[in-house]
């Protein structure tokens, strides 16, 4: 009977779990609809700045645009994006194990600094590499206007050449199911190939080319990161919403496996019971 009171004991525990996993699967569903349809509404404006920007990057002076100096190599910022909270698979893993491979191999021999932000990555983090500061607050109200003072700081630490090199590393949104590891640079901003494109487009300018660019080019790099981190926000809870899923689902069949074992325990007990009277009877009557 001892027996039986244990598998009781799992099944209750498994069933509480199961519940408790489909509640926040159901949460991160509805969260994940908000954030799609915000990235998803973002990334036209975003690719269109982004173009305007290299068209006029690639006519302009280059002392109009002290963010796409380029510099030799020596100290470069890495900008890992995880989340606040845990329970979503391999979502912030992944972005641990590809801040690390930039420190070791691709910027092997330089000085590496780090801005994190969420808990998961600051906290890991922290034990292994120069965490110069830390931003996860910024998850408890996304807006570009909370994102805006963040890239200020290391725009103006790139100018003052603190940084050579500034590199974002997030969990690009595709899918639910699927979020994929990105790197992107973010400063100096650097031209993707499109300038024989862009060059020719003949636009008139007012007031001034110049003038624009030095309007446009620090929202464009803090549009860069906010989209980066919405990128992020939603990936979370895609991967939270598939990774609960997938644990209500095996939940649910660990619950069934015990329910098969409990009766088959309870049936050997009664079987058992009902053989011992039988024996007790036999043993009377001789």
């Amino acid at each position: 009977m001892a027996n039986l009171k244990e598998i009781r004991n799992r099944i209750a525990s498994v069933s509480s779990t199961m519940q408790i996993t489909n509640a926040m699967k159901m949460v991160s569903a509805a969260k994940l609809k908000k954030a799609q349809d915000a990235i998803t509404a973002m990334r036209p404006y975003a690719n269109k700045l982004s173009e305007l920007i290299q068209n006029l990057s690639a006519t302009t002076a280059a002392e109009a645009n002290p963010y796409g100096v380029v510099r030799p190599v020596q100290s470069v910022l890495i900008i890992p994006l995880t989340s606040n909270r845990g329970l979503c698979g391999a979502f912030n893993s992944n972005i641990l194990k590809a801040t690390h491979e930039l420190a070791t191999q691709t910027y092997a021999g330089k000085e590496v600094k780090v801005l994190s932000i969420g808990k998961k990555g600051s906290e890991l983090l922290a034990k292994r590499m120069n965490v110069v500061s830390t931003h996860d607050e910024v998850y408890d109200n996304l807006t570009f206007a909370t994102v805006s003072p963040i890239v200020e700081d290391v725009m103006d630490a790139f100018v003052a050449q603190t940084y050579d090199e500034v590199v974002v590393v997030y969990n690009k949104f595709k899918n639910a199911a699927t979020q994929i590891v990105t790197t992107e640079q973010l400063l100096p901003l650097v031209s993707e190939g499109e300038e024989e494109n862009t060059a020719t487009i003949d636009y008139i300018y007012e007031p001034s080319q110049a003038g624009i660019l030095t309007t446009l080019l620090p929202k464009s790099i803090k549009m860069q990161l906010f989209k980066a981190l919405s990128d992020s926000f939603a990936s979370e809870h895609g991967a939270r919403m598939t990774a609960m899923h997938k644990a209500t689902d095996n939940a649910t069949e660990l619950r069934d496996q015990l329910k098969l074992t409990y009766n088959k325990a309870r049936q050997a007990a009664i079987t058992n019971e009902i053989l011992e009277i039988v024996s007790g009877a036999e043993a009377l009557n001789n």
